[in-house]
């Protein structure tokens, strides 16, 4: 597939009945579902879990979202959901992005920039130096 970044983490996804909403087609608002389960499943491959997060009271959490919708998707269509991670300040500041596609065709991008957080208070605070390894180790860059 004609991916926007290398090495995509994928989440293969069958469109659902409960998806679509009535104009027939997927909702908006599912394509965003969609994207947060694969940046966890992302996130849990590269070794950070809610729990992780929990242990290190921090978080990252979208401060900015910008989506592009281009083309719908229907109910038992077979859709692959990808993300990367595409710049990491070490500090603060992490971006993800996501391309979802039906065979060669993208449906939709969409852009997280997420910022650090102390959970048990919800300021803002540095990554502990676990986010700065695995998240920044793990940054893309489009080809």
């Amino acid at each position: 597939m004609p991916w926007d970044y290398p090495n995509p983490f994928i989440k293969q996804i069958t469109v659902q009945p409960y998806d679509m909403d009535g104009l027939g087609h997927a909702n908006n608002s599912v394509y965003i579902k969609w994207a947060e389960q694969t940046a966890w499943g992302h996130s849990h491959l590269l070794g950070l879990s809610l729990a992780d997060y929990q242990a290190c009271d921090r978080a990252m959490a979208i401060s900015k979202a910008s989506y592009d919708y281009l083309l719908p998707c229907f109910s038992d269509e077979k859709i692959n959901m990808a993300t990367w991670l595409s710049a990491c300040d070490g500090k603060l500041r992490l971006e993800r992005r996501f391309q979802l596609m039906r065979d060669d065709k993208t449906l939709f991008r969409g852009h997280w920039i997420t910022t650090c957080v102390r959970l048990s208070s919800g300021k803002i605070a540095r990554m502990p130096k676990e986010f700065v390894e695995i998240y920044g180790g793990a940054v893309e860059h489009a080809d």
